[in-house]
């Protein structure tokens, strides 16, 4: 279990950083395409891409706790 739980400690970093090159990356599309392309949405729009990492990251971080748990 203590593999386990080493797994997804290190998915929730590799996960976070994924988060940060996607939103950095979306919110610059959007910004050239507010400027160039006439986009309606404001940049702002593309931090909503954080939740379903935040969710993701809540997820293996609570399932490492768990599998701490089991192996203590």
């Amino acid at each position: 279990m203590k593999k386990l739980s080493y797994l997804f400690i290190t998915l929730a970093v590799l996960l976070s950083d994924a988060m940060c090159a996607f939103v950095a990356y979306s919110y610059r599309d959007m910004l050239c395409g507010i400027e160039h392309m006439a986009y309606s949405a404001p940049a702002s729009v593309a931090f909503l891409y954080a939740i379903p990492f935040g969710v993701a990251i809540i997820v293996c971080i609570v399932l490492t706790c768990i599998f701490r748990r089991i192996a203590k």
